[in-house]
């Protein structure tokens, strides 16, 4: 393993179940465009980032999977999900990540939402530079109460993810130091029309853009964007 190097594994369900929130703005069809586009530029983000040796993408759903390996990154078949994971996220997050310690042996690991189209890579990266070695850290999301991304910079240590409601106070109250840098796009990860508008301010990738563009979403999809600093 280089040295500060991360792997990052990214969790996605079933495109059926994508997006609820935004069922009324948005078709099913209309609604699983847009969850694959936002992982599209996700992975591409972070497959720049010179400190990510690999990205793994856990889904249960083929199309993702199919977007996923034309991405190159990896993808790992969803797990048996248990009772008390109702949605399946930290199950199909720890099971590909102890996938890869099987694989790789003791490596730094970095769990993503799916859904940062604003994501920079400079942004990411410079997380991953500042954040502690030897310890899990967390970027907390635009809202406040959710978490964007959480990094073990231990070799051993598990993931441990604790995604769901009010996941960023569980995160830290299990030890993890919460990173304060200016990251808008990491930390925007888009569950409602506000936050998808918001994405379009601070400048999405191309595939998002594609995609709501193409849908008619707004209007300001292609103009010239207004980044927040």
């Amino acid at each position: 393993m280089r040295p500060h190097a991360v792997h990052a594994v990214i969790a996605v369900k079933s495109l059926d179940l994508a997006k609820s929130r935004l069922a009324e703005r948005l078709r099913p069809e209309h609604r699983a465009r847009l969850v694959l586009a936002m992982l599209a530029d996700t992975v591409s983000a972070a497959t720049a980032v010179p400190q990510v040796r690999s990205v793994t993408v856990v889904t249960p759903d083929p199309a993702v999977a199919e977007l996923a390996d034309e991405l190159g990154a990896h993808v790992h078949p969803e797990p048996r999900i248990t009772d008390s994971d109702s949605d399946g996220l930290n199950t199909a997050l720890s099971d590909a990540a102890a996938a890869l310690r099987r694989r790789h042996g003791a490596i730094e690991l970095l769990a993503l939402q799916a859904d940062l189209p604003a994501l920079r890579t400079e942004e990411l990266a410079d997380m991953l530079t500042v954040a502690p070695v030897g310890r899990r850290a967390v970027v907390v999301d635009h809202a406040g109460t959710g978490t964007a991304a959480l990094v073990v910079r231990d070799g051993v240590a598990p993931l441990d993810p604790r995604f769901g409601a009010d996941s960023a106070r569980r995160h830290i109250a299990a030890g993890a130091a919460d990173l304060t840098g200016h990251w808008p796009g990491l930390r925007l990860d888009v569950d409602t029309a506000a936050d998808l508008d918001l994405a379009i301010e601070l400048g999405a990738g191309a595939a998002t853009r594609a995609v709501l563009h193409d849908i008619g979403w707004s209007c300001r999809v292609h103009e010239p964007v207004r980044r927040v600093c």
